[in-house]
């Protein structure tokens, strides 16, 4: 989980200020759960805590300069073993796609 909500962050944050909220809505996580991940992830000087610049109640979050980095690092990672993973599929890699996605909203309120 540490993972996704540092990726997120940094892929959020490059267009302003991000709310946990924000976060935990991007990344389709609890937002208890998404709350005690940044104390850890703050806690490894990977996010800070910022007043946020328009919402007095509320905090925006921020990727350091070593978490951006580890996050950049960590993607290609993943993106590499994705492809090694996933190489089996060959030409069926789309229509697998297609099908997790109709999983994934299947069930959910319009």
């Amino acid at each position: 989980m540490q993972f996704v909500l540092l990726a997120s962050l940094t892929w959020l944050g490059a267009d302003g200020p991000v709310t946990q909220r924000a976060l935990a809505d991007h990344a389709e996580t609890d937002p208890m759960m998404t709350s005690q991940v940044l104390r850890v992830l703050e806690g490894l000087g990977l996010v800070e805590r910022l007043p946020h610049p328009t919402d007095g109640r509320a905090r925006a979050l921020s990727v350091t300069a070593a978490g951006r980095e580890l996050a950049n690092r960590a993607v290609v990672a993943v993106e590499a073993c994705d492809a090694v993973f996933f190489a089996a599929l060959g030409d069926q890699a789309a229509g697998f796609s297609a099908g997790l996605r109709l999983l994934r909203t299947a069930g959910r309120p319009a």
